[in-house]
């Protein structure tokens, strides 16, 4: 850790109140391992970026006058004594985290909901926050400020209005106004990336799915899951004139509020040669779990342009582990991705990241083999929204990895073509200018 500067953990009383305790240094979590984080795993808290309170969970710091690791589940005397909580921060999207929150998880009564919980400090001589994450992508496109409510609710009324005949128009209306979809907000404003859900059945069961949990003593899902197949019709109403027209224009399948929608290639086939019959503007993307190879010689010969393939893990263990897949097997996967490159689609992996799992030494090297046998294009750092302790013991995990930061600029190093992102992009923009050298992004612009 940089000694220039003082860490301390962040904490909550019973109300929820937040604030730096006095006593305790600030540490972290890869995997189930706590320890103190490096310098460059920490920045300023990201605008747009929220803290919350984990649950029942006592906070787990460094003693400020010993460095031993400590559990507090009072405060101090001096204030009060009473019960205290881990914090954790929510980071703004284009933000990776590198350490989980310290705390002792296994005193919490609940099954924690489903957020991407990362660890969070208070640097004593600049008087703010800091959290343990990475930037990954520049795109300031989905900052919470372009995202203006009030702005929006008038917009959706004039579509759902103009187009009440169209099931899927109604669907986003709901993922803008009650989800608060920020892809969906986009389509009511006219710009950039919009979906195009389309699925209401999945052939995974992941354990952090958000649109769908079976099991009793799971937490509730954040969404409720499409209930039909939008018509090609339907698709096309929503897509084409958002091709057309729009800044920045990008259309995806594949959503929060859907199972995966590899289930219906043949239907989202016939609508993609609809738009492309229609209009030649604009990037039509495929976000899958990528389960059915030939689904994606289909989709390849409709018109997409690029793919995003959806993975907790390189290795199967790990990934069966989360997926519990039916009907298909982590070879398919493999396999849709290079078929994905062999058809000339812009290729990336959707990866769930977190940390212990990711960045763990036999990861690493499955992963460069992957990326120079397929060619992967991008890999989008996604931060695994999962309780922290489900998800360890669900994969069986052991020991450490070797930190998130340190493993970035390792596959960077090894493999300079790679790039790192976090959202979709333009086809004109599949190969930014500079692109090999463009790593370690600024924290803050």
């Amino acid at each position: 850790m940089n000694r220039s500067k003082t860490f301390l953990t962040v904490v909550a009383d019973e109300r929820g109140e937040v604030f730096e305790h006095p006593d305790l240094l600030m540490a972290g979590m890869n995997g189930m391992s706590i320890r103190p984080p490096d310098a460059d795993e920490l920045i300023p808290l990201p605008d747009g970026s929220r803290l919350f309170t984990i649950p029942d969970t006592p906070p787990v710091g460094f003693d400020r006058q010993s460095g031993r690791r400590k559990t507090v589940d009072q405060l101090p005397r001096s204030w009060g004594g009473g019960k205290i909580q881990a914090v954790s921060a929510f980071v703004t999207p284009g933000f990776t985290r590198t350490l989980l929150p310290a705390a002792d998880y296994t005193q919490k009564k609940v099954e924690l909901t489903l957020w991407s919980y990362t660890a969070v400090g208070w640097c004593v001589e600049e008087e703010r926050f800091y959290v343990a994450a990475v930037r990954v992508d520049r795109n300031r496109q989905w900052e919470p400020r372009y995202f203006d409510d009030r702005k929006l609710e008038p917009l959706v009324r004039n579509r759902v209005s103009e187009q009440p005949q169209n099931r899927l128009v109604e669907q986003l209306s709901r993922c803008a106004l009650d989800y608060h979809c920020f892809a969906a907000k986009n389509l009511f404003f006219g710009r950039w990336e919009a979906p195009l859900p389309c699925s209401p059945a999945c052939n995974a069961q992941c354990i952090g799915c958000i649109s769908l949990q079976d099991e009793p003593k799971a937490c509730q899902a954040s969404q409720d899951r499409l209930t039909f197949v939008p018509t090609v019709d339907e698709l096309c109403e929503v897509a084409v004139p958002h091709l057309q027209h729009a800044e920045n224009a990008i259309v995806s399948f594949g959503q929060g509020c859907e199972g995966d929608p590899i289930l219906q290639a043949d239907r989202i086939a016939d609508a993609v040669r609809e738009m492309r019959r229609q209009t030649s503007r604009g990037t039509i993307n495929f976000n899958s779990n990528a389960s059915i190879p030939d689904a994606i010689d289909k989709l390849a010969a409709a018109g997409i342009d690029s793919i995003r393939i959806s993975l907790n893990s390189v290795q199967e263990k790990f990934y069966s582990a989360y997926y519990r897949p039916r009907n298909y097997r982590f070879a398919d996967v493999l396999e849709s991705a290079r078929r994905a490159k062999q058809h000339g689609l812009f290729t990336m992996l959707n990866y769930l990241v977190f940390p212990g799992i990711t960045d763990r030494e036999d990861e690493i090297e499955r992963l460069m083999e992957l990326i120079e046998e397929i060619g992967i294009d991008m890999i989008q750092l996604r931060n695994l929204s999962i309780d922290p302790l489900l998800y360890w013991t669900s994969m069986r995990a052991e020991g450490s990895g070797i930190g998130l930061k340190k493993m970035l600029d390792r596959l960077k190093k090894e493999i300079p073509r790679i790039q790192y992102g976090y959202f979709n992009r333009t086809r004109e923009n599949f190969y930014p200018p500079g692109y090999e050298q463009d790593w370690p992004l600024p924290a803050l612009l």
